[in-house]
């Protein structure tokens, strides 16, 4: 079995006053406040969900 890669989340900016959608990625990726820090896996579907966001995120590999 093949270790998959991961990404290092984080939420830098808070989610007051942003669009619902953009909410709901942020809660999709696991991100529950401000600071908060996930490791993700690197699938296409979190790298969409990253893309959509990104001014609110710090992302490392």
């Amino acid at each position: 079995m093949t270790e998959q890669k991961k990404i290092k989340v984080t939420l830098v900016k808070s989610l007051i006053g942003t669009i619902e959608s953009h909410r709901a990625c942020a809660h999709g990726l696991g991100l529950r406040r401000r600071e908060h820090t996930v490791e993700i896996l690197d699938t296409p579907e979190n790298r969409g969900m990253i893309n959509k966001i990104s001014y609110l995120l710090k992302v490392e590999s």
